[in-house]
């Protein structure tokens, strides 16, 4: 089992924040399916303020470029993501195009 953090922020909006987290207490059925299909045993997002973070543990088959090929061809996670992106926003820092951005660990216990 291998762990990846990665961060996001929100449209520093109140009221868009309230609804980006009220879509997270019931995420559709087929984005779920994608997440466990593409070999992803565990994810969780946390949020403070609008900045938010996810751990993902995932098995010894989990490929980033897999994953978004296979995300790139399904409508639904493609329907998903387009509504989602109205509520998100790059970090100041992503590159061109790059939504999630991978973190790096700087100290274990």
């Amino acid at each position: 089992m291998k762990r990846y953090c990665l961060a996001l922020d929100l449209k520093d909006d109140p009221a868009l924040i309230a609804s980006y987290d009220d879509y997270h207490k019931a995420v559709w059925p087929e984005i779920l399916e994608s997440i466990h299909t593409a070999g992803i045993e565990a994810l969780d997002i946390y949020r403070t303020g609008n900045r938010l973070f996810m751990m993902m543990e995932v098995n010894d088959h989990f490929n980033f470029e897999a994953k978004g090929k296979a995300d790139a061809e399904n409508p639904k996670v493609q329907e998903w993501e387009t509504l989602m992106w109205q509520y998100q926003q790059a970090l100041p820092f992503a590159k061109p195009g790059e939504k999630w951005v991978l973190m790096d660990q700087i100290f274990k216990l």
